[in-house]
C-alpha cells in the first residue's frame, strides 16, 4: 500500500494548501462582507454551481468515468482510449452547455427553489440572489470540464495537478474579494465574479499536463459510441448516489431560508471546518483507491480489492475520530481565532461554533461513505449507492422534524445546529448500510486486528480530549485576547492534540508504519 500511501500524502498536501486558501477566502470574506442578506444571497449563489460540481466534476462524472476509463487503459488500445477521451469530453460538454444555459435563464425559479423561504424575509434579497446565480452558473460548465482533465491524470497515476486545482478558485476570489467591490455598486457582486472566472482558470490551468500524456480530447459526439454509453448508464444514478451529502445540505439550506438571518451563512461557515478535514483525508482516500479498486477489478483480483478497502477503513477510521473530537472542543476557539475579524462578530462565532460541533459529530461517516462508495463505484455498480442515499435522504428529512422543529417552536435560539446534526446523524445512515451491503455481498471482508486497532483509536483519542480540555481557555478569554494571541493559542492546542493522540497510539504498541498503513 505505499504507493496508495504517497499518493495519497500528495493528494492531502496538495488538498492542504488548497483548503487553507480556502480558510484564508472565508476570512477575507467575512472581513469585508457582513452577515446580512446580501451575503446570505451570495451564499445560495454559489452554493447551487457548486452543487452541481459535486455532482459531475468530483462525484457522478469522476466515479461514472474513472471505472470505464481504467478499463480501457487496462484492455484497449491507445487510438480506443483517445477515442472514448474524444466523445466523452463533446457528451459530457453539450449536456452542460444545455444545463448552464437553462440554469441562467431560470434563475429566478432556481433561487426560489433551493432558497423559498427568502421570500418571507424582509432583509432577504432573492433579486440579487438571482442576479448572481447568473454569473456564478457558468462555472459547472468550466470545472466539469476541468473534473474531465482531472480524472483522466488521476487514472494515469498524475494526482498533484488536479489536487491542486481547487486552490485556484480560493486564490481568484480572494483577489476578487480584496480589489474587486469598489467597481461594483453592490459589492458582493465582485465574489461571484470571482466564481466565474475561477471556473476559467482551473480548466486551462490542467490542460498543459493532459498535453503532455498526449490525450487532448477533441470534443466529438455520437450517441452509439458504446463507452459513452456505459459511462452514462453508470452516471445517471451515480449523480444521486455519490452526492448524498451534498443534498442534505441543500435541504439545509432550503430549511435555513425560513430561519433568522444569518443562519445560512452560519452554517456555510461551519461546514467549511468540517470539509477541511473531510476533503484533505476523505477526498483523499477515496480519489487515490478509485482507480486502484477499478484496476483490481478489472483484473479480478479479489484479494487485493479487499486489502485496499480494509487498509483505506482503517486510515479513515484512525484519522476522522481524533478530528472529530477536535472541531467539537475547539469549535469556539477555531472560529474566533480564523474568523473573528472585522464584520464577523461573537454572535456570529457562537452561531457558528453551535453548528461545527453538530456537523463536525458526522464527520467519521463522511469520510467512511467517500471510502466506502468507491467499493461500488468500482465495480460499475452505481444502483446500489442510490438505493442507500434514498434512505439517507429520507433519514435526513425525518430527522429534521423531529430534531429543528421543535427547537425552532420552542423559540431557542441555535435552530440551524439542528439541521447539522440531521444531517450527521443521516451520514451514520448511509454509512452504515454501505458497509453493510459490501460486508453481506462479500465484497469486503475484514482483515485481522480490528478490534485492537478501534480499542487504540478510542484510548487515544480520549487522552487527546482530555489534553486538550485540561489547558483550554475560557469563552471570554478568546473573546477578549488580540488575533496573534487567538491564533497562537489554536495553534497550540492544535500541536497538544496531534501529539498527545500519535504518542498514546506509539505507546499503545502502534508503530508509525502502522500508523501510515505500510
Amino acid at each position: 500500500m505505499s504507493r496508495l500511501l504517497r499518493s495519497g500524502a500528495v493528494i492531502s498536501a496538495m488538498t492542504m494548501i488548497s483548503r487553507i486558501l480556502g480558510l484564508l477566502r472565508d476570512v477575507v470574506v467575512a472581513r469585508y462582507f457582513p452577515v446580512d442578506g446580501a451575503t446570505d444571497a451570495f451564499f445560495v449563489a454559489f452554493k447551487i454551481p457548486n452543487l452541481l460540481r459535486r455532482f459531475f466534476a468530483e462525484g457522478a462524472f469522476s466515479l461514472a468515468f474513472v471505472p470505464i476509463l481504467a478499463e480501457y487503459k487496462e484492455k484497449q488500445s491507445r487510438e480506443a482510449l483517445q477515442d472514448l477521451i474524444d466523445y466523452v469530453a463533446g457528451t459530457l460538454g453539450l449536456i452542460l452547455l444545455v444545463i448552464t444555459s437553462l440554469g441562467m435563464i431560470a434563475a429566478p425559479w432556481v433561487v426560489e427553489i433551493f432558497a423559498p423561504g427568502f421570500s418571507k424575509q424582509a432583509d432577504a434579497q432573492p433579486e440579487l440572489a438571482a442576479e448572481m446565480l447568473r454569473i456564478t452558473f457558468p462555472y459547472i460548465l468550466f470545472i466539469s470540464l476541468a473534473g474531465l482533465v482531472g480524472g483522466i491524470l488521476n487514472t494515469f497515476s498524475k494526482f498533484a495537478i488536479p489536487a491542486l486545482t481547487p486552490a485556484l478558485l480560493n486564490v481568484v476570489m480572494i483577489a476578487f474579494a480584496i480589489w474587486g467591490p469598489p467597481y461594483f455598486a453592490e459589492p458582493v457582486m465582485a465574489l461571484a465574479w470571482g466564481v466565474f472566472f475561477a471556473g476559467v482558470v482551473q480548466f486551462l490551468f490542467q490542460v498543459p499536463a493532459l498535453m503532455r500524456l498526449g490525450l487532448l480530447p477533441k470534443f466529438k459526439v455520437r450517441r452509439a459510441h458504446e463507452g459513452v454509453k456505459r459511462v452514462m448508464r453508470l452516471m445517471i444514478p451515480a449523480l444521486f448516489g455519490s452526492s448524498v451529502a451534498q443534498l442534505n445540505l441543500v435541504i439545509n439550506t432550503v430549511i435555513a431560508s425560513y430561519l433568522v438571518v444569518g443562519s445560512i451563512s452560519w452554517l456555510y461557515y461551519s461546514d467549511r471546518f468540517v470539509e477541511l478535514p473531510l476533503a484533505i483525508f476523505g477526498v483523499a482516500l477515496g480519489t487515490v483507491i478509485l482507480p486502484k479498486l477499478s484496476s483490481d477489478h478489472a483484473k479480478a483480483d479479489a484479494s487485493q480489492f479487499r486489502s485496499t478497502m480494509d487498509w483505506a477503513l482503517r486510515l479513515a477510521l484512525l484519522i476522522s475520530v481524533p478530528a472529530t473530537l477536535g472541531l467539537m472542543l475547539l469549535a469556539e476557539p477555531i472560529l474566533a481565532a480564523v474568523m473573528m475579524h472585522g464584520a464577523f462578530k461573537w454572535d456570529d462565532v457562537e452561531m457558528s461554533a453551535l453548528s461545527l460541533m453538530t456537523y463536525s459529530f458526522g464527520l467519521p461517516a463522511f469520510i467512511l461513505v467517500k471510502v466506502l462508495a468507491p467499493g461500488f463505484y468500482s465495480r460499475q455498480d452505481t444502483k446500489t449507492p442510490v438505493k442507500i442515499g434514498i434512505i439517507s435522504i429520507f433519514a435526513n428529512m425525518v430527522l429534521n422534524v423531529l430534531i429543528v422543529l421543535p427547537w425552532f417552536f420552542s423559540g431557542m435560539a441555535g435552530a440551524h445546529a439542528g439541521l447539522a446534526l440531521a444531517t450527521a446523524l443521516a451520514g451514520y445512515v448511509n454509512a452504515g448500510l454501505l458497509f453493510h451491503t459490501l460486508y453481506k455481498e462479500g465484497i469486503f471482508a475484514a482483515q485481522g486486528g480490528w478490534l485492537k486497532h478501534l480499542l487504540r483509536i478510542a484510548i487515544a483519542s480520549i487522552i487527546m480530549g482530555l489534553a486538550v480540555y485540561l489547558v483550554l481557555p475560557e469563552a471570554t478569554w478568546w473573546q477578549d485576547a488580540s488575533t496573534g494571541l487567538r491564533l497562537g493559542a489554536l495553534a497550540g492546542l492544535i500541536i497538544l492534540s496531534m501529539a498527545s493522540y500519535f504518542l498514546s497510539l506509539r505507546l499503545s504498541g502502534l508503530s508509525f508504519r502502522q500508523i501510515l498503513g505500510r
